[in-house]
């Protein structure tokens, strides 16, 4: 099973720009229960889905996996100042739009964030909320680490550099596989303008996180609009969503929250007990 590309054309105040998806599944006259859209983190893409797209294919589910404005095979932006969250939200509307019609989400980090203020919007279309290793507070340690390597990497002489850089900054991801790891390199990189390869998104979205010193983020007047029924997977070694902040969301109801063990920030959704996890939540 191959997945589908997918584009339209989103309107920012600076002009027009392209989002593309991955898509996986039935076409949407033949698809069974509603459709999933899957966001990625800060500086990943929509190939991060596969394992889990598969997953929720073969149960007849339409999935869709977009790259967000700035990585994998959406457009650049012209102005670093725009690689924010009301941005991101923007461009996601648009295929929300297009969806017309109630849709699961599934955010793993940034993804979470964007699926988050979705979710707390009057009328919004999401119908279960899946929340990756992402919550209402998010520490400055865990955002001053991030500062610290997104945007640096430069390029890369061969697949195997990529690989090994992945290995180091994400091996919270957890137990991956051999193939899992060449996956994430595969769908990671694009070849360098000068030779070699680089990794597949705007260096240029690091500037807004390097303006200013790294803060706590806080969600929860957000958060505290959200109705959706919520599934929160933490990472049981995870230094973003803290245990006491995924316990405070846990009081509200209708919200379950999973440890995956052997995990920090994020896990990978990749292994068959993890995307079982989320297929059987979505299910409901």
């Amino acid at each position: 099973m191959t997945p589908r590309q997918g584009a339209l054309r989103y309107l920012l105040p600076q002009g027009f720009f392209t989002l593309r998806w991955w898509e996986w599944g039935p076409e949407a006259e033949e698809a069974k229960g509603t459709p999933v859209v899957c966001v990625h983190g800060l500086t990943r893409t929509g190939r991060d889905f596969d394992a889990l797209a598969r997953a929720l294919a073969a149960e007849g589910r339409r999935v869709l996996c977009p790259d967000l404005p700035g990585r994998g095979l959406s457009d650049w932006l012209p102005d670093p100042a725009l690689y924010v969250p009301p941005t991101y939200v923007t461009a996601l509307s648009h295929l929300l739009a297009r969806l017309e019609g109630p849709v699961d989400w599934v955010g793993t980090s940034l993804g979470g964030i964007c699926g988050i203020a979705v979710a707390a919007l009057p009328g919004n279309p999401v119908r279960r909320l899946v929340l990756n290793d992402i919550g209402a507070h998010v520490p400055k340690a865990a955002i001053g680490r991030i500062r610290d390597y997104v945007g640096q990497e430069g390029s890369f002489p061969d697949l195997a550099a990529v690989e090994a850089h992945l290995r180091r900054v994400h091996a919270p991801f957890g137990a991956l596989s051999d193939a899992e790891w060449r996956h994430l390199a595969e769908t990671s990189c694009r070849p360098g303008e000068e030779g070699g390869l680089r990794l597949h998104y705007d260096p240029a979205i690091a500037v807004p996180i390097r303006a200013a010193e790294p803060e706590a983020m806080d969600l929860s007047p957000f958060w505290q609009r959200v109705q959706a029924p919520t599934l929160l997977i933490r990472g049981a070694e995870s230094d973003l969503l803290l245990a006491g902040t995924a316990a405070e969301m846990a009081r509200r109801p209708g919200v379950e929250v999973v440890e995956i063990p052997g995990a920090g920030h994020a896990p990978a959704l990749m292994d068959p007990a993890q995307t079982a996890l989320v297929a059987a939540f979505l299910r409901r």
